[in-house]
């Protein structure tokens, strides 16, 4: 028998839910946390499994110390707007950092206070106002942290989010510059940095400087794109060579799909699912805790599972609303 995990998913208009066990049985969050509210971001501390963090817009920050049973606000003045990314440094606990629409925020004590950084961003962008899509602290240098923007690229602190460098534009069009998930893969030799748009993923080996392109087969049915419009990017943690990218039609779309890369990101093939994704793909996760394992959700509510890094998939029964965010982590 494989073994148990806890899963947790944001999503837009019923909260939080959690399973502690494998996605079997589910739980309603709704103490705290807005049972009927939108939960795009929710976070694993890797240096407490236990410990887990989660956003819910118009509402602030929350913290479970015990895999997700219990939730307690904490204190914080991102109350107004949307949250779309929570980063916890792995090398600091208390050093967290969180994507809203617009900007960055950060706490150096475990979020008993915060601060907005100055990063030098456009708040408007083609699409409205700009989304800060992803936050992660480089498992190399806790001191650099990437941040992926919506329609405005990737921008880059080399002193743990004091200064940051707009990074220049990393393809040919400006929704190029669309970033939707951002890794850093430590695989030497191979791509370091990975970012996914609506035109593939974009990869560099040298810390952006510049970059090249793999573009994903499009879908036989929906909006008829040539190439998979892409959203998550997983690196397996201690497996570098291991890649995953979460993709669909369009966004939210009528189709998804997930790519498994195993050569560390140069080529890949599209996972086998039990049945056809109903959107895009949107959210993947894993946890070295639990090796092997791996949980992905599609736009409309379905969330698929792997005991084998991606080899083999099954799909939990139980489907939501939108899911925005998911999370694995020891049972």
């Amino acid at each position: 028998m494989s073994e148990q995990f806890t899963i947790g998913i944001g999503t837009v208009g019923a909260g939080m839910w959690f399973s502690y066990d494998s996605g079997s049985k589910w739980r309603h969050i709704q103490r705290h946390i807005n049972p009927e509210g939108n939960v795009r971001a929710v976070c694993v501390d890797p240096g407490d499994p236990k410990r887990i963090l989660a956003a819910s817009d118009r509402s602030g920050l929350f913290r479970s110390e015990d895999g997700g049973f219990h939730w307690v606000p904490l204190t914080s003045p991102i109350t107004e707007g949307e949250i779309w990314t929570l980063t916890v440094d792995p090398t600091d606990s208390n050093r967290v950092y969180v994507g809203t629409r617009p900007g960055v925020w950060r706490s150096t004590d475990g979020g008993e206070s915060w601060e907005q950084l100055e990063m030098g961003m456009n708040p408007q962008c083609p699409i409205g106002i700009s989304r800060t899509t992803n936050i992660v602290v480089d498992p190399r240098d806790p001191k650099t942290v990437w941040a992926g923007i919506e329609v405005d690229g990737i921008y880059r602190s080399n002193d743990g989010g004091d200064s940051w460098t707009h990074l220049s534009q990393i393809g040919p069009t400006q929704f190029h510059d669309d970033i939707h998930g951002l890794a850093v893969n430590t695989h030497h030799g191979g791509a370091n940095i990975m970012a996914t748009t609506p035109f593939g993923l974009a990869t560099s080996t040298d810390d952006g400087a510049s970059w090249d392109w793999h573009e994903f087969d499009g879908f036989d049915k929906g909006s008829g794109n040539p190439h998979a419009y892409c959203r998550s990017v997983l690196v397996k943690p201690g497996d570098p060579q291991t890649v995953l990218v979460g993709c669909g039609d369009y966004i939210p779309g009528a189709v998804g799909g997930i790519e498994v890369s195993r050569d560390g990101g140069r080529s890949f093939k599209r996972a086998s699912l039990p049945v056809e994704a109903n959107s895009t793909v949107y959210a993947m996760a894993m946890h070295p805790g639990v090796p092997g394992a791996v949980a992905a959700s599609s736009v409309f509510g379905q969330i698929f599972l792997s005991h084998d890094s991606g080899d083999s998939w099954s799909k939990v029964d139980r489907e939501f609303g939108e899911i925005r965010s998911i999370t694995l982590s020891p049972a």
